[in-house]
């Protein structure tokens, strides 16, 4: 006979939630090339261009470029695909959303005077450089690990980083919201029948897994997120000769993150104690939101009728973050006790509740972009971007926040600088231009069998009717990447192809 004992514990955070990882400190670090549908056509490559309001999130000297006010709306329909390998396991995820993602005015003042600074362009221009909403499905058996070795880490401690074990009176006996996060990992899984001490001394330091031991750990994981990363620039530039066009923004970023992850394990393991766990659940939700600030310089040069080069420089964004994290932890045990009076207890000490972790701050990578362009017979281009970003110079401040205190040393040892690649082209037949684009990013880790290199397409068109424009654009990419289920203890993940379509219309007017 079986005693199923369901053990809920919440307010408590672990590395699914936890924030201030890797993977989180790369998230507010990249973004895409969205924006117009003429950008999203050549992937990005206007470096050298201007001449359209997305150009701006890599030459501020672009705005300059305009011959006339110009007020420009985009809307985009993103659909991502997640096909995930666990241990010979394939699932897929979808997610699929729409948005208003660009819109913005850029404003030129042509000076009448003798002056070789022949204009002044000023321009505001919103636009959602990363777009969260997401689903990633993982199943399959693992035969090494399970997910008791996660709270294993954290209990018996880390001697290369130094990281204590916890004596078991620390967390038997406790005030929970004074113990630092290595202590709430070590209680979390001592009060979930995850792990067992050694012995019941109050200065005990050592535990043994409590998961039946066996190598047979059927496990799924499920990520579901949704979520943006907005910028608002305010740019001013200007053109001396209308041959060098020098430029200043200063952008406002804005983010809002939350994703949900379940965790399930299972096993047919025998463990023939007075006590079996058969099987374990996490359901753990975080909320992210906070707001940044950077600036950008370029200029762009035409050194004949058909070529530009440009450069310009990103700065790092200034971050500040809030998380806000729930967790659900469920347990079902087997109890041989009493065979010959079974029952059935619920423990339930508390509803869902919510952490909220001190404000703290994340600076990511400035960036580097050199670009060239040729003009052809004013009715086609090709430009070419080259940009430089160093991801090892991402840095947590964090006061009072004892959830990663390593992390910045992590960071400067697994993540490198990474070069990214984009081209585009354009050709004019009369009112009608046709544009294709080509981008590649490498991988930002040193390991790259944990984030691999990103591939990417683009097409588009475009009709000019005038004093109204209307484009349109198809984008593709693809990265793979090692999704690991937990940061510490349990080394494990699934294989992920990433893949991303994209289709965007944008409606632009001249004033």
């Amino acid at each position: 006979m079986k005693k199923y004992l369901y053990l809920i514990l919440a307010g408590f955070t672990f590395s699914a939630v936890q924030s201030q990882e890797l993977v989180d400190a790369l998230r507010y670090s990249q973004d895409t090339p969205n924006g117009s549908a003429r950008y999203r056509a050549m992937s990005g490559a206007f470096g050298a261009l201007g001449g359209d309001l997305s150009s701006l999130n890599v030459n501020p000297a672009g705005s300059a470029v305009f011959n006339n006010n110009q007020l420009a709306f985009s809307f985009s329909n993103v659909d991502t695909k997640n096909k995930s390998n666990y241990f010979g396991t394939n699932m897929t995820g979808k997610d699929n959303s729409f948005d208003i993602n660009q819109a913005g005015a850029v404003f030129v003042f042509n000076n009448r005077s003798q002056s070789d600074w022949t204009k002044i362009a000023l321009a505001i221009n919103y636009e959602q450089t990363n777009n969260y909403d997401n689903s990633i499905i993982s199943a399959g058996t693992n035969t090494t690990y399970s997910v008791g070795d996660y709270f294993l880490y954290y209990a018996n401690g880390d001697s290369r980083k130094n990281l204590a074990a916890v004596p078991l009176g620390n967390i038997r006996n406790f005030d929970y919201y004074q113990l630092d996060y290595v202590k709430q990992q070590a209680f979390l899984g001592y009060e979930g029948y995850l792990i067992n001490p050694v012995t019941e001394d109050d200065n005990n330091a050592q535990y043994t897994t409590n998961v039946p031991q066996g190598g047979n750990y059927y496990q799924e994981n499920t990520i579901t997120s949704e979520g943006y990363n907005g910028k608002l620039s305010f740019n001013a530039a200007t053109s001396y000769k209308d041959k060098l066009y020098l430029g200043l923004t200063l952008n406002s970023h804005f983010t809002d993150f939350r994703q949900n992850t379940l965790f399930y394990e299972d096993n047919d393991n025998a463990n023939n104690n007075i006590v079996d766990l058969l099987n374990t659940s996490f359901e753990n939700e975080i909320y992210t939101y906070g707001s940044g600030f950077s600036f950008q310089l370029g200029a762009i040069a035409k050194l004949n009728d058909e070529v530009r080069v440009g450069l310009s420089y990103e700065s790092p964004t200034w971050n500040k973050f809030n998380d806000e994290i729930r967790q659900n932890l469920f347990s079902t045990i087997q109890n041989y006790e009493n065979n010959n009076n079974p029952n059935e207890e619920v423990i339930n000490p508390d509803s869902f509740q919510t952490t909220i972790y001190d404000t703290y701050k994340l600076k990511t990578p400035g960036k580097i972009t050199g670009s060239i362009a040729y003009v052809f017979n004013k009715k086609g281009l090709i430009s070419l971007d080259y940009g430089y970003k160093d991801y090892s110079s991402i840095e947590y401040s964090m006061e009072r926040d004892t959830r990663n205190t390593y992390i910045n040393s992590d960071i400067s040892e697994q993540l490198r600088g990474a070069s990214e690649i984009r081209v585009g082209g354009e050709y004019k037949i009369e009112r009608l231009s046709l544009r294709a684009g080509y981008r590649f990013e490498g991988s930002p880790y040193k390991d790259k069998t944990t984030v691999g290199d990103l591939n990417g397409f683009s097409a588009g068109l475009g009709y000019n009717f005038g004093g109204t424009k209307v484009d349109l654009s198809y984008a593709y990419a693809k990265r793979n990447s090692q999704q690991g289920f937990f940061s510490q203890g349990f080394k494990d993940g699934a294989s992920i192809d990433a893949i991303n379509n994209s289709v965007s219309l944008s409606v632009l007017f001249e004033l």
